[in-house]
């Protein structure tokens, strides 16, 4: 897929000014703390189903039940689990919308609220792309 070229000259004209470039790195730091959070989340949930599973096997006397209730338990946490997950992938979204939210207010062009996959990928792109441009050490020549 290709980018237009009124795409392309509206995104050059909006980064003469150092302040997307800024957002953009602003926005950077905020979805990676926020991942690392919801990662944190994820394995602290794990980590309380292993502790439910050591206690109980701990507390079960009968040998021959601790089976059946093993294998419920963990059935129990596959779906605490999956549930987690989909609550964690709304966060995700969440963070995607308003990070388009903040690009479109602050008038980089190609950035508006959509969860279309194919468009998303371009803004994807369109971050990587002003992210590698903040990266070089360009002087600026003057008349």
């Amino acid at each position: 897929m290709r980018v237009p070229i009124e795409l392309l000259s509206g995104l050059a004209n909006c980064l003469l000014n150092d302040t997307i470039f800024e957002i953009v790195k602003g926005l950077m730091e905020i979805q990676h703390v926020t991942e690392k959070h919801l990662f944190q989340q994820r394995l602290q949930t794990i980590n309380e189903h292993t502790l439910e599973v050591q206690q109980m096997v701990n507390n079960t006397p009968n040998p021959e039940t601790l089976e059946l209730q093993k294998a419920i338990l963990l059935r129990r946490h596959i779906e605490e689990l999956k549930q987690a997950d989909m609550k964690l992938v709304l966060q995700l979204d969440q963070k995607v919308s308003d990070q388009q939210v903040t690009l479109e207010k602050a008038g980089v062009p190609g950035f508006y609220v959509t969860n279309k996959p194919i468009e998303v990928k371009v803004q994807m792109y369109l971050l990587d792309f002003i992210l590698r441009l903040s990266k070089m050490d360009v002087p600026v020549k003057s008349m």
